[in-house]
């Protein structure tokens, strides 16, 4: 393998376009608004790219020190671990990551607003704990990837954090019901996380890596699994009964049966392979769904 494929198979660009999906999510509730900028989607599709690299990248070093990169590992194969990326230059391309997602985030910050505010300095504050919690996911003394709170992360960033953030960044004001459609992404975030973990569940035991899935068991992570997809729909729907009218989502319904399928699949087959595939699935239908209610604004 050479160097160049060596480092796009690290990027994992298969994870993209659900990092991708929070900021389509928010852009859409505020276009629906009429407050939609062109600015702060890009700039915040951007940030949120670098930093999906960035945590991409923190895991594979991360677990290359710790050792849960090994020969039990059922999931695609990583670069520091067949010795094709050093720990040295894996650590240099995640400084150079870091540092591209800080600058994303202060442009962003500033085609957001019009003069320099405490809501500013707060969304600063967020992007440089959105960029530590990338890193000390597996990196540190103590990753909290290791301890079963990866998928908290997942929820709060790539969720919460994520559209409502977005939605603030392009409107400056702010709507509680936004939260809503948030926490659907962030739950179904979450459910790509825990295919991960049930994927990896031997090798995560063996090597000491404590996710959630290794403390739960195989058999409750799939009721898990469908509680987290089940609670997403289940924000959703509230948000399109409980909403003003000119902020409604329903053409996503038309996504339900890929997300049926995947949940049926994970209590069906517990081969790597099988869930290595489905955790792709969830993510493009999470993609599916943040399109599909795009279509509300035509």
């Amino acid at each position: 393998m050479n160097n160049i494929k060596a480092w796009v198979v690290s990027l994992r660009l298969r994870t993209l376009p659900l990092a991708l999906s929070t900021i389509f999510m928010g852009s859409v509730l505020a276009a629906q608004q009429n407050l939609f900028n062109g600015y702060v989607l890009l700039w915040a599709a951007l940030t949120t790219l670098f930093l999906q690299i960035l945590s991409n990248l923190s895991n594979d070093y991360g677990d290359a020190l710790s050792g849960a990169d090994n020969a039990l590992r059922q999931g695609p194969k990583r670069m520091i671990q067949s010795g094709v990326i050093s720990l040295t230059q894996m650590k240099r391309a995640m400084i150079i990551c870091a540092l591209l997602a800080l600058i994303a985030g202060l442009v962003l910050l500033f085609v957001s607003f019009p003069t320099i505010t405490f809501v500013q300095f707060v969304f600063l504050l967020l992007g440089l704990a959105s960029i530590a919690a990338a890193i000390r996911y597996t990196v540190g003394k103590k990753p909290y990837g290791y301890r079963g709170l990866g998928d908290l992360y997942v929820f709060l960033f790539f969720g919460l954090l994520g559209v409502a953030g977005t939605w603030f960044l392009h409107t400056n004001s702010w709507h509680w019901i936004v939260l809503l459609p948030a926490a659907s992404i962030g739950f179904f975030s979450a459910g790509v996380l825990n295919l991960n973990n049930i994927r990896d569940l031997e090798s995560d035991r063996d090597s000491g890596k404590y996710t959630l899935v290794v403390k739960i068991g195989r058999k409750r992570a799939a009721w898990y699994h469908f509680t987290l997809i089940a609670a997403g729909w289940l924000a959703i729907s509230f948000f399109m009964f409980g909403s003003p009218e000119n902020m409604t989502l329903w053409p996503v319904v038309f996504s339900l049966p890929f997300f049926i399928r995947n949940v049926l699949t994970v209590f069906d087959d517990s081969k790597a392979e099988k869930l290595d595939n489905e955790l792709r699935n969830l993510s493009l239908s999470t993609l599916l769904f943040v399109v599909l209610s795009a279509l509300t604004l035509f």
